[in-house]
């Protein structure tokens, strides 16, 4: 391929030169010379217009490859012209960095989008009319992948309210609503951010009651643990004692001592159980495979598992849930004791994207001063229970993300319920 200055020089000096040429020959009568020379001049303009169009082909082929995205592609000189050549090696270099940079852009964006799908706070950009730009899996979950704000939340936004409650939800959900407005590209959006409340103060109250649990427990065993030994090291000297009345006495009572302090020791280790639950370890669990590990448990002609027949797997801590169900259906079954007609149901179903557990029995029910109390810690209505069957049921479920409640009336049975997502 030619050198374009010299190409384009001599293609100018030859359209001059056949120009004059054509010209004289006019003037002479030189009619076929001068045919010759037109047709010569029209063949070296064809060759010029050729010679453009490879430039233009060479831009119109950069252009299409920044349309359709296409920016690996290089430019290549149609040339040796050393201009020619730079001009292609600098489009080249100007597509590698404009597609080096669209790199680093569409990294940062997954980078983001990936960090606010971790987060367990709902995240929504929309624009001013509540229809939705962008949410995280945080929100998809809560909205159920709609495309605009409902409007009790977009109501609450415009009027600056704090709070909202979620509409079309089992049970009324109270949310905490922040919302700042930003301007991207002359358009206006609102970044919005959406926490479940009874979440929030789930979590809050799970962690103040481990935080005082941990206090109580180390200072009573700190306490404990000398008493225990020392007593068991005056009880094994007081061997050696005669054997009158008030050696007895004293035997009797450090054997109390000893007795008490051991009773007390594992009473405060139950407790510890609380705050030294590990975190779990979510696997897809089959609800049918499930239940059935249960009945081999439990056999017991009065419990019932119903379940329905789906693939769709429930993902959650097996070991972790076992003991949950383990602690209910135990509950139910003391319960029911005194009922020679009990009935124990446990039956499992799908709703609003969620699994959902209940346990329901007969028996004797519950106050409604007891169901408010009947998850925290340290609380029992059983003469010999320690208060932490229940307390451990709903921080294990917590911890799934899950919620448990209870409804009971005296004398006509309890139901409890657990629901976790998806």
């Amino acid at each position: 391929m030619r050198n374009y200055a010299f190409s384009l020089i001599i293609h100018v000096a030859g359209i001059v030169m056949l120009a004059v040429g054509g010209a004289f020959a006019v003037t002479q009568n030189l009619w076929f010379c001068a045919t010759a020379c037109g047709t010569l001049i029209i063949g070296i303009c064809i060759s010029l217009y050729r010679m453009q169009t490879r430039q233009t082909t060479m831009m119109q082929r950069i252009v299409e490859c920044m349309k359709n995205n296409d920016l690996s592609q290089l430019a290549h000189a149609p040339f040796r012209d050393r201009s020619m050549q730079r001009l292609a090696a600098d489009m080249s270099t100007a597509l590698r960095n404009i597609h080096s940079h669209l790199d680093e852009e569409e990294a940062k964006h997954q980078y983001y989008e990936n960090l606010l799908n971790q987060v367990d706070t709902a995240v929504i950009v929309c624009y001013p009319n509540g229809q939705i730009d962008w949410m995280n899996k945080a929100a998809l979950q809560m909205l159920d992948n709609r495309n605009r704000l409902p409007e009790e939340i977009l109501s609450a936004l415009k009027n600056k309210q704090a709070v909202a409650q979620l509409p079309h939800s089992p049970a009324p959900t109270e949310l905490a609503l922040s919302a700042t407005q930003i301007q991207i590209k002359g358009k206006t959006y609102w970044l919005v951010s959406l926490k479940n409340i009874h979440t929030v103060v789930e979590h809050t109250e799970m962690e103040a009651w481990r935080k005082l649990i941990r206090v109580l427990t180390h200072e009573i065993m700190n306490s404990i643990t000398p008493i225990i030994s020392l007593a068991e090291t005056l009880s094994e000297r007081s061997e050696s004692d005669t054997d009158t009345h008030a050696s007895k006495q004293m035997k009797q009572g450090l054997q109390i001592i000893r007795r008490r302090s051991k009773s007390l020791l594992e009473f405060v280790e139950n407790y510890r159980k609380l705050t030294r639950i590990a975190p779990p370890v979510k696997t897809d669990i089959q609800v049918k495979d499930f239940f059935e590990d249960l009945k081999q448990l439990f056999a017991d002609p009065r419990i019932t598992f119903n379940c329905p027949n789906t693939p769709l797997p429930w993902k959650a801590d097996k070991g972790q849930m076992e003991q949950v169900f383990i602690n209910l259906i135990k509950n139910a079954e003391e319960a029911c004791q005194d009922n020679p007609s009990a009935l124990i149901s446990v039956y499992a179903h799908i709703a609003d994207k969620q699994w959902k557990f209940t346990i329901t029995d007969n028996g004797e029910g519950m106050l409604p001063e007891v169901t408010e109390r009947i998850f925290l810690p340290f609380f029992t209505t059983k003469p010999e229970g320690s208060g932490i069957g229940l307390a451990l049921c709903k921080q294990i479920t917590v911890l799934h993300s899950g919620q448990i409640t209870v409804t009971s009336e005296p004398d006509k049975g309890s139901t409890f319920t657990l629901t976790f997502p998806m």
